[in-house]
């Protein structure tokens, strides 16, 4: 059954949020609000970072439409949090204005039918209204 019209999986995971490990809920991922929630690689690969500091730049603007944005990749937390603290100019993202979900079992991944066969995400991106339900997805090859 395609996701699209049907309610997003919902997850508690371990996130990296500023530069602190937390564990978050679905509810405070989510918070009744419009979400983006888009999955990616690995951590520490030279093309993700463009685009997760380009959603980090613009959340204030997806904040002012009533809006969050979330990033999963099936990176542990530790992982997420040394590529916070890498500068940028050393191949980090520096800190960002969303949370990286950590999904190293992954299964929010598996749930949003982005796992590739060799345990990576392909990129993909969702976004969930405010009641919970997936009214668009985009997934794209490595």
């Amino acid at each position: 059954m395609p996701l699209v019209t049907s309610p997003a999986p919902q997850f508690s995971a371990q996130t990296v949020v500023g530069q602190e490990i937390k564990q978050l809920s679905w509810e405070q991922i989510h918070e009744g609000k419009w979400l983006c929630l888009f999955f990616y690689p690995l951590d520490f690969t030279f093309v993700c970072p463009t685009e997760i500091i380009a959603f980090s730049d613009a959340a204030s603007k997806f904040a002012a439409l009533g809006a969050n944005i979330a990033a999963v990749s099936v990176d542990s937390q530790f992982t997420h949090l040394a590529w916070v603290n890498t500068p940028r100019n050393k191949g980090g993202i520096g800190e960002l204005n969303f949370p990286l979900i950590a999904d190293l079992n992954k299964d929010i991944a598996r749930s949003y039918d982005v796992l590739l066969g060799g345990g990576v995400a392909l990129r993909g991106l969702f976004l969930i209204d405010p009641k919970g339900t997936v009214r668009h997805s985009t997934i794209n090859d490595l």
